[in-house]
């Protein structure tokens, strides 16, 4: 798949919740993961990150909104049931996306809201645990933006063989980007070391 992408929280909630919802990024091929003005704490968050996704994807803990940093062309897409956000079967993903969840007790800041470039609802009646509605973003990303053979009118696998490859050149981050985002990045745990 082109582009890449990373998923965040924004105020957690539940820590068992962020575990598990850092899995499936890293189960769906995250570049990285990230929490906006919230205490993550990992030792809790472990015990369903049963991949260990913080060993494997970089871990951002942005302070504030304002002091989060996000790689150039990268669009922030909120993730929260409004009337004014975009359903996510009609929402074209952006190639370089970062997605923000909003706490299961609450919703995205006023703040948050301000710095996304996209909100985005999962056509629910009500609102889901941020695992699975992270979950259910990010198998949209891979089904709309993935290399799939066409589905077939009838029931079924494909009936068309997936055409091929084609490359792109190289994106590369600018040294002064890189030492930004590395001053939030927070080390592996010490049971990893």
């Amino acid at each position: 798949m082109r582009g890449y992408f990373g998923i965040g929280i924004e105020s957690v909630s539940k820590q068992y919740n962020v575990g598990a919802l850092f899995r499936s990024a890293h189960a769906f091929g995250a570049a990285f993961v990230f929490t906006v003005s919230a205490q993550y704490e990992r030792d809790q968050g472990h015990r369903t990150d049963t991949s260990d996704a913080l060993g494997h994807l970089p871990f951002y803990q942005f302070p504030t909104v304002e002091q989060m940093i996000l790689p150039d062309g990268c669009k922030l897409v909120g993730v929260e049931l409004t009337e004014k956000s975009i359903p996510l079967p009609s929402f074209q993903h952006p190639l370089h996306a970062a997605y923000i969840m909003g706490p299961e007790r609450g919703s995205l800041s006023a703040d948050m809201h301000q710095a996304c470039d996209f909100i985005v609802q999962i056509p629910s009646r009500f609102c889901l645990n941020v695992g699975a509605a992270g979950l259910i973003v990010m198998y949209d990303r891979m089904i709309s933006r993935g290399r799939f053979a066409p589905r077939p009118l009838k029931p079924g696998g494909p009936s068309e063989d997936l055409p091929p490859h084609t490359h792109g050149a190289p994106l590369m981050r600018t040294p002064e980007r890189q030492a930004a985002l590395e001053r939030h990045r927070q080390p592996p745990p010490p049971w990893e070391a």
